[in-house]
C-alpha cells in the first residue's frame, strides 16, 4: 500500500511529464489550437482573472491606504497651522483693543489737572479676604501706597501696596474701603464705604440731607487720598431710619469691577 508521500511524489512526477509533453506539442504547433489547449485554458483563464483581480484589488487598497494616511497628516498639519493663526490672530485683536480701551480712557481724563499714568489690571488677591486687583505699575514707574485709581467710568479705589513692577490697589466695594464723597447736586457730605460687588453703602448723611433717588455722588476731596469730584456712583436706594441722627443710601457704582481691565493712577 502505497504511503501518502510517495503518492503526491507521483503526482508531481506526473504533473511535469504532462506539462513537458504539452510544452513540446505546442513548440512544434505553436498556432494550432488541440483539445487539451481549450481544456486548459478553461480551466486557467477564470483562475487567472480571478488572482488578477484580487491583486488589483489588494494593491488599490494598499495605495489608498497610504494616501489616506498622507492626507491625515496633511490635514493635522494645516489645522496645527490653522490654529496657531487664530490664535496670533486673537493676540493682535486684543492688544488692538487694549489700545482703544486706553486711549479713550486717557482721552476722557485729558482734562484733569493731574499726571496720570496707565496701568493694566493684570491679577485679582490671591487671598479673597478682600476685593483688590493687582496692576502692572509699581515703584518704578512712580506709584506709591495712597495713591487713588480711576477709570474711564468713575472712581476704583487706591493703591495700598507698591511693588518695583506691581501694585495691589483696593477697590471702593471693599468693606474695609472709605471714601469721603459728597452728592453732586445739593453737596451734602456722607462716607461711601465698600458692601457688595454691586453696590457701596453711603454712610453718615444727616437726616436733612437732600438726597434723592438718581443723584450722583462723587469724591469731596477732604480724605487727603481722593481728588475732589471723581465720580463714584449714583444712590439706588434711601433708607431713613426712626430714630437717629444720620440716614443712610445705597450707591451704585459707575465702575463695573467685574470687567475692569485698564486704570489709571493718579501720580499728584
Amino acid at each position: 500500500m502505497f504511503s501518502k508521500k510517495l503518492v503526491r511524489i507521483l503526482f508531481i512526477i506526473l504533473l511535469a511529464l504532462s506539462n513537458i509533453v504539452l510544452l513540446s506539442v505546442s513548440a512544434k504547433h505553436p498556432y494550432r489550437s488541440t483539445g487539451i489547449d481549450r481544456v486548459i485554458m478553461a480551466g486557467i483563464v477564470p483562475f487567472q482573472a480571478s488572482v488578477t483581480r484580487v491583486m488589483l484589488f489588494c494593491r488599490r487598497t494598499w495605495d489608498h491606504y497610504f494616501q489616506l494616511v498622507g492626507v491625515r497628516e496633511e490635514c493635522d498639519r494645516l489645522h496645527a497651522m490653522l490654529g496657531a493663526s487664530e490664535m496670533e490672530k486673537n493676540r493682535y485683536v486684543e492688544s488692538a483693543l487694549a489700545c482703544r480701551r486706553l486711549d479713550e480712557l486717557l482721552e476722557k481724563n485729558v482734562g484733569m489737572p493731574y499726571r496720570m499714568l496707565p496701568a493694566l489690571v493684570t491679577g485679582l488677591d490671591p487671598s479673597g479676604w478682600f476685593k483688590t486687583v493687582i496692576i502692572n505699575k509699581g515703584t518704578g514707574d512712580g506709584v506709591s501706597k495712597g495713591m487713588a485709581v480711576v477709570a474711564t467710568q468713575g472712581l476704583v479705589g487706591h493703591v495700598v501696596k507698591a511693588f518695583d513692577g506691581s501694585a495691589m490697589v483696593l477697590l471702593i466695594i471693599d468693606p474695609t474701603s472709605a471714601v469721603d464723597a459728597l452728592v453732586q447736586r445739593s453737596r451734602f457730605r456722607g462716607i461711601v464705604a465698600g458692601e457688595t460687588t454691586l453696590s457701596c453703602r453711603f454712610k453718615y448723611l444727616v437726616r436733612k440731607a437732600d438726597a434723592r433717588i438718581g443723584d450722583t455722588v462723587v469724591s469731596s476731596g477732604l480724605d487727603g487720598v481722593f481728588p475732589k469730584g471723581l465720580r463714584v456712583g449714583t444712590i439706588s436706594r434711601i433708607f431713613d431710619p426712626r430714630a437717629g441722627l444720620f440716614r443712610e443710601a445705597t450707591i451704585r457704582p459707575f465702575v463695573d469691577f467685574a470687567r475692569l481691565e485698564e486704570v489709571l493712577v493718579i501720580l499728584e
